[in-house]
């Protein structure tokens, strides 16, 4: 005769379980609107630097992590090839990224930031800044933190999902 209590417990019959379940889906519930409003937020202020959110997304992301593919891009931000390989051409056209050769993989050059594309992408950032700097309430680093090791986990726990 087993002991029930000894039993592992499936994740759907665990309380705490689902109410971590139910504050996740709260934190999605905010996520999306949050990103459409900021991204119409910087689609207001591309007037001023002249970048669409996907070249913003594109600079930003070769000034963190330096030369990348388009497919490397893709993979990083969950966005097809195609998408960004339309960002990096409209950024092309304005001179702010340039194809350089590529050792590892002959046809997939690497793609960098030119000075002008540094100089705008320093631009946004400091404008989004002064912007996040008026973030009100008694919000802490260790809220920010905890925030990140949320956003974080639930980004593992999509990453295989295939966008391409």
């Amino acid at each position: 005769m087993s002991d029930d209590r000894t039993a592992p417990v499936p994740a759907s019959a665990d309380p705490a379980r689902d109410e971590l379940g139910e504050r996740l889906t709260e934190v999605f519930d905010l996520v999306g609107p949050l990103y459409r409003r900021v991204q119409r937020k910087v689609e207001e202020a591309a007037p001023i630097e002249g970048l669409s959110v996907g070249v913003r997304a594109v600079l930003d992301l070769l000034r963190a992590r330096g030369p990348m593919t388009v497919p490397q891009m893709g993979r990083a931000q969950a966005l097809s090839r195609q998408f960004v390989q339309r960002m990096v051409n409209d950024a092309a056209r304005q001179d702010l990224v340039e194809s350089v050769p590529n050792p590892a993989h002959r046809r997939s050059p690497l793609i960098r930031l030119t000075e002008p594309g540094r100089a705008a992408i320093e631009a946004v950032r400091a404008r989004e800044h002064e912007l996040l700097r008026r973030v009100g309430g008694d919000l802490t680093m260790a809220d920010v933190d905890a925030c990140l090791r949320v956003l974080g986990a639930m980004h593992t726990l999509f990453a295989d999902v295939d966008v391409d």
